[in-house]
């Protein structure tokens, strides 16, 4: 008698561990048809590109072809400034971004202390949001010179108001039963905003990073366009008052490799500050 529940248990146990395998062995066949077929596309793209110049579909002298940009870019790499170049642009963004997403979660989290000073702040920084920041290029560039500061500030505010108003949303959304709850037990302002605000808010936050990595890439590069020593910027323009367009090319495909590298950083920063918690 007492021996069926216990199979009946033990049945649907193997059961639930069954569908959990079966959906685990789904997901992975899933990744790997995905990266196989980004692989397949990225292949076709560039087979069709090199072919298309070839027998002059396309106009080699504008659009170059994969193996000229190889070549090209080697000879950068061996002979010319394009490490050097690398890191500069990249060093500002990634310096700006981590500027921009610290200051800019300390002034939307600052937001739930005061609801007075929350609501005196928002025209304003949604003001300044709407402002075109990529317009102001040019005077920041001749207040902070042609140096690398100037790219850093450029990549600064591009990211710092995005992600304010992404922690501002953040606190809001933060549960106030729970904030009362704590309160009524004896919690201090600090310890909630140390234990339910923060945690709250970092979902928030950072969902915007993946954007905040793209503004801020585009904000190095228009500056080291305004003017600049370095960077991958300055060497695109260079080429195309050369009328190089192998070069410029080169640039390109290194903005769109390095574009994609950022994202994957951020990708795996969202993971690890986002570990635990529910996806």
């Amino acid at each position: 008698m007492s021996s069926r529940p216990n199979n009946k248990a033990v049945n649907e146990g193997d059961l639930t561990q069954t569908i959990i395998e079966d959906a685990d062995q789904t997901e992975r066949k899933i990744r790997n048809w995905t990266l196989l077929g980004r692989v397949l596309v990225g292949v076709v793209l560039i087979v069709c590109w090199e072919l298309f110049t070839r027998i002059n579909w396309i106009d080699a002298y504008y659009w170059s072809n994969p193996t000229t940009i190889l070549q090209t870019g080697w000879i950068a790499l061996t002979e010319g400034a394009l490490l050097a170049d690398l890191v500069y642009t990249s060093g500002a963004t990634i310096i700006g971004f981590v500027l921009g997403i610290f200051i800019g979660a300390l002034l939307g989290l600052s937001f739930w202390w005061s609801e007075l000073y929350a609501r005196i702040s928002e025209p304003y920084i949604i003001a300044f949001n709407a402002i075109p920041k990529l317009a102001l290029a040019p005077v920041l560039v001749i207040m902070f010179g042609i140096g690398f500061s100037s790219k850093v500030i450029l990549a600064f505010m591009m990211t710092v108001i995005v992600t304010a108003l992404a922690a501002k949303s953040g606190v809001h959304a933060v549960d106030k039963d729970l904030e009362k709850l704590l309160f009524s037990l004896g919690a201090t302002r600090r310890q909630v905003f140390a234990k339910v605000v923060i945690p709250s808010a970092m979902p928030w936050i950072v969902s915007s990073f993946k954007i905040n990595i793209a503004l801020a890439l585009a904000g190095t590069i228009v500056g080291e366009f305004i003017s600049s020593r370095q960077g991958i910027g300055r060497m695109i323009l260079y080429a195309g008052q050369t009328m190089d367009t192998d070069l410029v090319w080169v640039g390109v495909v290194v903005l769109s490799v390095l574009s994609i590298l950022m994202y994957l950083g951020t990708v795996g920063l969202e993971k690890m500050l986002l570990r635990g918690r529910p996806q």
